[in-house]
């Protein structure tokens, strides 16, 4: 119960922006009256991704500071409470300044959550919860934007209610989970306290560049692959979003494979799962039906799957407890600007490649450029000890 009351949180990051997806045009009819509307409407989508990717440092830092799980709870009750804001306030800055909020609260409750799994549980037990949380942001990405839509019925504002499920996580972090302990260490080498010292920056750097890399082709079938269906002809949306999801099980698909291999060595699972990004990228590029472009979509999302947990669990190999928090608080906010890199990459290689289907001809070549980097680059884990299975407070 320790690692699902940890699990959970993760979906709060994708609820804020899956769920309200398809009440946009709702919110655009709305304020349509508002000068600008067209660009500040879909920042309600997108202005937590960008607090995230600008906060998850910061947050980090405060955890390591004042404590991950008192943090954690509050952040659990600020999310709630901004988050069905929308409700009751009538203006479109209003919203969009609760929405800030709601980016502040996503920050602190993913790096913190993250930081708890790697606080209690070590080895292979860390590797499962930390790819868990892959598995489970997919999986609930299809759930929300279902709900989404059955909510958006009875009103753009109706799935904000949704919003107060942070309530639950509450009760099951506050029920299940403890302040953690620092690992014993040499006095002389323990960094205290926001000490950034004996943090591990070379190698962080190496991972970081790499997530903002792989993030960027983790969410370009997920946001375009539908654009690329309509070009192939398909035109019933609600067929589109069908075929779309199925395509994205590969998501979760990849990470209960990573959980079978996830100890092999990490030059080996990122040469296989560049290899697959650009397998499924250039099978998506060279469609000429529905058929072949979705089994590119699909192969592309289970090499993505795998790829995430990779780097998540690689990153946490190398963080002591003194600076985990700032360690998961960096690679968020890597994670965080490669979605939001996602679609602007796409559309200068759209430009230059002549349409999106040439686009993904020419992410295959990226993604094959990152399996010869992990073919010849001296990757590996931290050295951090890998045995045991919880920390128990």
């Amino acid at each position: 119960m320790t690692g699902i009351a940890l699990l959970l949180p993760i979906t709060l990051s994708t609820m804020a922006i899956v769920l309200l997806a398809p009440v946009l045009p709702q919110l655009l009819d709305e304020f349509s009256a508002v000068p600008g509307y067209e660009y500040w409407v879909p920042m309600i989508l997108t202005i937590p991704a960008l607090c995230v990717a600008f906060l998850s440092p910061i947050a980090g830092m405060l955890g390591d500071r004042f404590g991950r799980r008192r943090l954690l709870l509050a952040s659990f009750l600020l999310y709630a409470l901004v988050g069905i804001a929308p409700v009751f306030v009538k203006t479109l800055p209003a919203i969009l300044i609760s929405r800030v909020g709601v980016g502040v609260a996503e920050a602190l409750i993913m790096v913190l959550s993250t930081t708890l799994i790697g606080d209690y549980f070590k080895g292979a037990a860390r590797d499962k919860w930390l790819a868990g949380q892959t598995a489970f942001a997919s999986m609930s990405a299809l759930l929300f934007f279902n709900l989404g839509g059955q909510l958006g019925a009875f009103g753009w504002r109706t799935p904000f209610w949704t919003y107060a499920s942070a309530l639950l996580m509450f009760a099951l972090v506050l029920h299940f989970t403890w302040e953690p302990k620092a690992e014993p260490r040499p006095a002389a080498t323990a960094p205290q306290g926001s000490s950034w010292a004996g943090f591990p920056w070379r190698r962080m750097a190496m991972i970081l560049a790499i997530t903002v890399y792989g993030s960027i082709f983790f969410y370009t079938v997920q946001i375009q692959a539908s654009s690329g269906l309509v070009e192939l002809g398909l035109q019933n949306p609600a067929r589109i979003g069908f075929l779309t999801s199925i395509a994205s099980i590969g998501v979760p698909l990849g990470t209960l494979l990573y959980s079978r291999i996830g100890r092999w060595p990490v030059r080996r699972l990122l040469l296989i799962e560049f290899a697959m990004l650009a397998a499924g990228f250039a099978s998506m590029g060279t469609a000429h039906a529905p058929t072949p472009f979705l089994i590119g979509c699909f192969l592309n999302q289970f090499g993505a799957g795998m790829l995430l947990p990779t780097l998540l669990v690689w990153s946490m190999s190398l963080l002591s407890f003194q600076i985990r928090g700032r360690g998961a608080g960096l690679w968020q906010s890597a994670f965080a600007f490669g979605q939001f890199l996602s679609p602007v990459v796409v559309t200068l290689l759209s430009r230059q490649a002549g349409g999106l289907l040439g686009a993904f001809g020419l992410l295959s070549a990226g993604a094959l450029i990152g399996a010869g980097v992990a073919l010849v680059a001296p990757f590996r884990r931290g050295d951090l000890p890998v045995d045991g299975a919880i920390a128990h407070g």
